[in-house]
């Protein structure tokens, strides 16, 4: 049976980029994470009980979670949790310490991988040293595995504190990616009594030994699955009797770039993937899209996704096809509050293997922590994103991305005396 026990968090973060789990498949990622902090005296609430399980998007059919769940088992993950999550991934980890007066902090990791292959060149080094992915097609390219293994060090090592008086809150997140997880989280029943809340990020092109106490501004984003459905017919003898599928998605795709950028603010769109495996000499009875837009604001995030809508809807009309859209993913955007950016920046100062800390940053990209953010800001708390540089060699989201193990220990390091501070700022 596979167990996180004695491993210190390189361990932890090697073993979990060996076997990388995509959004709503990791379930041996959550199984392990859950047997170790059980063992540590935290209560656990897993699966349906950590989330709202019918806010999901994007989630993969009843076949992949089965599949899913089968390798976990083949990997030695824990029965007892796999049973408990009953095909449904994510945990959320709680624990009061002393009197349980001081304030309730909750921390937010993500747990999943892309489904993109890593490479396997000798100058990678998870592949020259035997940690690179064991599942063909997924990989941990964005830094997750060294979000969760961070997540499970900062357990460690707030067990048994004794100078902290309040509650703290893991929030272990599936499918971060593709903006698929946030939301389901945000819904559920754990961060009504939060007073602060940090997220974090490794590398977005820090080096180590720098620490961003406040990312702001991600931009609000969407994705849109499509599927045109058409006639099929012999193109060469009765073209007249198809109705093509691939054209109204040709015309789709012109006419969403087409969208005009708004005055209010940055606006994004993009498809991404287009498939409508065919042969040549027959019109196409089926495409997909996949599509996303992107707002500065959330209000300029649903207009592009509204009008996105409209020519998908109008390009089926003009080519007489039936059309079906899903939502795959959707993220939205915060400010950083002060109270929290001040107590990272002050618990960063201090913190071994940090060089230089940085206010506030603008991020650029998207993040569904947003909406757990939004969530603890609502019920009057304070949330902040933090970045942890990691001199990652290549970009995050391709085949060579890898981090500064270093990183680690200093996201460990930074967000325990975050913690800290907040029972200090509470008395």
């Amino acid at each position: 049976m596979a167990s996180l026990r004695g491993s210190d968090v390189v361990d932890v973060r090697r073993d979990l980029h060996a076997h990388p789990e995509s959004g709503w498949t990791e379930f041996r990622t959550t199984a392990l994470v859950a047997e170790e902090l059980d063992r540590l005296g935290y209560r656990l609430h897993l699966g349906a009980d950590a989330l709202a399980v019918d806010e999901r998007l994007g989630v993969p059919s009843d076949d992949e979670i089965a599949g899913a769940v089968r390798r976990a088992r083949d990997a030695g993950a824990p029965e007892r949790y796999l049973d408990r999550m009953d095909g449904v991934t994510g945990l959320v980890a709680e624990r009061t310490y002393g009197d349980g007066t001081g304030p309730t902090v909750g921390i937010r990791v993500d747990l999943d991988a892309l489904e993109r292959p890593e490479a396997s060149e000798e100058s990678h080094r998870p592949a020259r040293e035997g940690f690179a992915s064991r599942h063909p097609g997924t990989m941990h390219a964005c830094g997750h595995d060294g979000h969760t293994a961070i997540g499970v060090g900062i357990a460690r090592a707030m067990a048994d504190r004794s100078d902290f008086a309040g509650t703290l809150k893991l929030f272990f997140q599936p499918a971060e990616e593709g903006g698929r997880g946030g939301l389901p989280m945000s819904l559920g029943p754990h961060l009504d009594d939060v007073e602060y809340f940090f997220a974090l990020h490794l590398g977005l092109g820090n080096e180590t030994g720098t620490v961003i106490a406040g990312y702001d501004r991600p931009l609000s984003n969407a994705k849109l699955d499509a599927v045109f459905r058409g006639e099929s017919a012999h193109a060469g003898k009765a073209p007249e009797s198809g109705r093509n599928a691939l054209q109204a998605a040709a015309t789709a795709i012109q006419n969403l770039y087409a969208i005009p950028r708004h005055a209010d603010g940055a606006t994004r769109i993009n498809v991404g993937n287009v498939a409508s495996p065919n042969a040549q000499n027959v019109v196409s009875e089926r495409a997909e899209l996949r599509v996303e837009v992107r707002g500065e604001t959330a209000a300029l995030n649903e207009s592009m996704l509204e009008r996105a809508r409209r020519v998908l809807t109008h390009a089926a009309g003009m080519h007489a096809v039936e059309l079906e859209t899903e939502l795959y993913g959707k993220t939205s955007t915060f400010v950083s509050d002060r109270a929290a950016v001040d107590v990272v920046a002050g618990a960063a100062s201090g913190a071994d293997g940090v060089d230089e800390v940085v206010r506030r940053e603008p991020i650029g990209a998207s993040e569904d922590a947003s909406f757990l953010i939004d969530r603890v800001q609502t019920v009057g708390g304070y949330g902040t994103y933090i970045g942890i540089g990691a001199s990652n060699v290549a970009g995050h989201h391709t085949a060579r991305f890898d981090i500064d193990e270093a990183a680690l220990g200093v996201g460990v390091d930074v967000l325990v005396r975050s913690v800290l501070r907040c029972g200090a700022n509470g008395d």
